[in-house]
């Protein structure tokens, strides 16, 4: 994550709701306080509202001095270890709102009980992406606390799907006190009794409707009854839906239910600068092949329906030039962290990736968002289009609609009021395409490949040079083969040869053909080895001798 350059934004709005645990007697009762601040609010930083020292300095290394609105309603709830409900939008910093108390309290609790490798923290995520993610944050900010690891330091270790279990189970053997890890390997190295959870003291469950979506439900509720009841539990989602609620009701002691938003907030970002156009489909690579040409465009995510158009596209703009690559389903484990790692890192800035393996991917500065097909509804289209436009900063959603998508486009417009539910044609060469986005004129679709400095010379040399350059070719042998085995200007004289050689001597002419091809030979023409003739042949050349 790039955070070097995250800078706090004021915060604008607060909603809590202060949730009272259902009984028979007293039915659930919520009281809402909002509270409005203007941009004269400056945001506390982490040290000012009682962080430790070791993670504030931590904090402070990667960039982060001040708190985000979501952080700062969260922390004082938190580090007084109080159940609560965090929703925000996407690029908010919920990670380091549960996070930052969660190390806050696992490392004092280590003052008086001794941290022994048996983890204390349990942090449930719904994807491989975001489980490396929380993990990697976790670990900068909690680069300086006391723990079980093996200098000393507290030990955050990340479980998911698509590594070796032996890997894992002997790691979690070696101790860990912080564990992040999605629901499906959590529950299976649980259950085998690898993962212990009997002295989990604070646990986490971030982008609970995104676990719900993937169906991760029933896994969670199992691990819930695994851990002790006597615990900080904490749920942040960016939507609240109605199963959400039961299980936080069911699971969370008195919640305090928190919100936090941005003045005329609405479903989509309105940092976000959105552009739909109706393509055609034999046209849509042209077409995106040139948007990622347009002015100021830096890391961009492509999305779309399937795996195979994913990896087709990453394809067909690899051979375009264009620095690439993709994350979906069929691609191996490694293979999509290496992806995600170059993309982080800035070695490829274009990603093309599904929905699924997309969820959780967050990185603050991706300027571009292409939607290659139209998404299914608009839960998708905000959560696509959430992955630009972060942390203060502002961004560009392009969506491309074939004709048979128009249907399903309409429903998503009309549900998020966008405004364009008729999109227009465009096609890659449509000047209001160029206008619009910012594409230089006479740009095309395709873009120079960059070699390597160092097999630059080699290239030269692999050159092909101009036809009248190239030398008369000299054939190693003094005589050409025909299709039958002869040779070419001496036909008559090697069937004849051929023809009144005995049987008897053919060993001798195969050591003639040896030694004629090694320039020892006396000159004489090369008798070919006699090939095995039919029965009735071989009868009758024996009588005829």
């Amino acid at each position: 994550m790039r955070a070097a350059t995250r800078k706090a934004r004021p915060l604008s709005k607060i909603t809590i709701d202060t949730i009272t645990e259902p009984s028979a007697d007293a039915p659930v009762a919520e009281t809402t306080l909002s509270a409005q601040l203007d941009d004269t609010h400056t945001p506390p930083t982490f040290g000012e509202l009682g962080v430790r020292d070791e993670i504030v300095q931590a904090l402070s290394a990667i960039g982060i001095e001040r708190t985000f609105a979501i952080q700062e309603l969260t922390l004082p709830l938190a580090l007084a270890g109080d159940d609560l409900i965090g929703q925000a939008r996407t690029g908010m910093g919920k990670t380091f709102g549960f996070g930052v108390p969660l190390l806050h309290r696992v490392s004092t609790a280590s003052q008086t009980a001794a941290l022994d490798g048996t983890p204390r923290a349990l942090v449930i995520v719904p994807t491989r992406e975001l489980c490396i993610q929380v993990a990697k944050d976790l670990e900068n900010a909690s680069t300086n606390l006391p723990g079980s690891g093996p200098k000393g330091k507290l030990e955050v270790l990340s479980i998911y799907g698509g590594r070796p279990y032996e890997q894992q189970i002997d790691t979690l053997r070696k101790g860990a006190d912080v564990v992040v890890g999605t629901p499906g390997r959590l529950l299976d190295l649980a259950t085998q009794g690898h993962l212990i959870l009997g002295k989990i003291e604070v646990l986490v469950l971030d982008e609970a409707d995104e676990m719900l979506d993937l169906g991760f439900l029933p896994d969670i509720e199992r691990i819930l009854t695994m851990v002790p009841e006597k615990r900080q539990t904490m749920l942040f989602s960016a939507t609240m839906p109605g199963p959400i609620i039961t299980l936080a009701r069911t699971f969370l002691t008195r919640p305090t239910h928190i919100r936090a938003e941005e003045p005329a907030s609405s479903a989509v970002h309105e940092r976000t600068t959105q552009r739909i156009y109706r393509a055609h489909a034999l046209d849509k690579v042209e077409l995106v092949a040139r948007v990622l040409q347009a002015d100021g465009r830096g890391a961009t995510m492509i999305f779309t329906r399937t795996k195979r158009t994913a990896q087709k596209v990453s394809d067909e703009l690899a051979e375009r030039g264009f620095a690439v690559g993709a994350v979906h389903g069929d691609l191996g484990q490694i293979a999509r962290e290496k992806a995600l790692k170059s993309f982080r890192s800035g070695k490829i800035n274009v990603l093309v990736a599904t929905d699924v393996a997309a969820r959780g991917i967050d990185i603050d500065d991706v300027t571009h968002v292409i939607n290659y097909q139209c998404p299914e509804d608009e839960k998708t289209y905000v959560h696509r289009i959430g992955r630009t436009g972060r942390a203060g900063r502002t961004g560009t959603a392009v969506t491309l609609v074939d004709w048979d998508d128009v249907s399903r486009w309409q429903l998503i417009d009309k549900a998020l009021e966008l405004g364009t539910p008729d999109p227009v044609e465009t096609y890659s060469s449509s000047p209001h395409l160029f206008e619009e986005l910012g594409i230089p004129e006479g740009t095309t679709g395709t873009v120079a490949k960059p070699r390597p400095a160092a097999d630059s010379d080699a290239s030269a040399k692999r050159e092909p040079r101009e036809k009248s350059e190239r030398p008369a070719r000299t054939r190693t042998r003094s005589r050409q083969r025909t299709r039958g085995g002869k040779t070419a200007g001496d036909t008559a004289t090697g069937d004849a040869a051929t023809a009144s050689a005995p049987a008897q001597d053919t060993a001798s002419a195969g050591q003639s053909d040896v030694a004629k091809d090694s320039g020892t030979g006396d000159g004489a023409p090369r008798r070919r080895r006699r090939r095995r003739r039919p029965a009735a042949a071989a009868a009758t050349g024996s009588a005829s001798d």
